[in-house]
C-alpha cells in the first residue's frame, strides 16, 4: 500500500467516526511536516520561548476537538491541510499571547482558503537562508548580508514569496501548494520555478558582491 492509499484509508477512518487510532496515526505521520511548517513561520522573538513540538502537541488536541469541522470540508483539503490550518492558528493565537496583536504577517488571522495569506515576508525568507549559525566576530557581516537579501527578496512578488515558502521551505508538494494558494498546479509549479531562479540569482551576486569586497 503505498503512502497516499494509506493515508486516504486513515482519512476515511476518521470520517467514518473511528476516531482515537485514526486520528493518533495521522496526527503520528505529519508531526515532523508540521513542525517545520511552525519553525518557518514563528516570529523570531518567540524561537526562545516556544518549541515546535509544543506547538503542534496543542494543534493536535484542538484538532481532536474540531474534528467535526473537518468531516464538513473534507471535499475540499487533506487532512494534512487541514492539521496546517488549525496548527497556525494555534501559531497566530501564541504570537497574540506572547506579541500582542501587532505581531508581524505571520501571526495575522490564517484563512481556510487563499484570502489573506500568512506571509512569507522577505525578512523571514532571508532569515531562513542564512540561518542562525554565525559567530559573534561575524555578526555584522551576517547582519550586512541579511539586509541586502531582505531587499532584494522584496522585490519578488508577494504571491512568488509564498509559493517559494510553501514549496521550498515548508517542502509542501505543488498539488497542496496550488490548493492553498488557488492556482492551477501548472500555475503554482511556474511560479515556484520563477521565484527559484530568481532566489538563485539573488544568492549568486549577493556570493559575488562578497567575493569582490574580500578581494579589494
Amino acid at each position: 500500500m503505498s503512502a497516499s492509499d494509506e493515508t486516504l484509508l486513515l482519512q476515511n477512518h476518521v470520517l467514518n467516526g473511528n476516531v482515537n487510532e485514526a486520528v493518533g496515526q495521522l496526527m503520528s505521520k505529519y508531526q515532523s511536516r508540521l513542525e517545520r511548517v511552525i519553525s518557518f513561520r514563528m516570529d523570531h522573538r518567540l524561537k526562545n520561548r516556544l518549541d515546535a513540538q509544543d506547538v503542534v502537541q496543542e494543534a493536535f488536541v484542538e484538532a481532536v476537538r474540531r474534528l467535526d469541522d473537518y468531516k464538513k470540508c473534507a471535499d475540499k483539503m487533506t487532512f494534512f491541510l487541514w492539521l496546517r490550518f488549525i496548527t497556525l492558528q494555534k501559531l497566530t493565537q501564541l504570537h497574540r499571547h506572547h506579541l500582542g496583536v501587532a505581531a508581524r504577517d505571520a501571526g495575522r488571522d490564517i484563512p481556510i482558503d487563499r484570502g489573506r495569506l500568512p506571509q512569507a515576508t522577505s525578512m523571514v525568507l532571508a532569515a531562513q537562508l542564512l540561518g542562525n549559525n554565525t559567530s559573534p566576530s561575524r555578526a555584522a557581516e551576517r547582519e550586512e548580508r541579511r539586509m541586502k537579501l531582505d531587499q532584494a527578496l522584496s522585490q519578488i512578488e508577494e504571491l512568488d514569496r509564498e509559493v517559494l515558502a510553501l514549496r521550498h521551505f515548508e517542502q509542501l508538494s505543488n498539488q497542496e501548494t496550488s490548493k492553498l494558494l488557488d492556482l492551477s498546479p501548472t500555475a503554482a509549479s511556474n511560479r515556484y520555478i520563477r521565484a527559484l531562479r530568481r532566489l538563485k540569482t539573488i544568492i549568486k551576486q549577493l556570493d559575488n558582491d562578497s567575493e569582490s569586497f574580500t578581494s579589494s
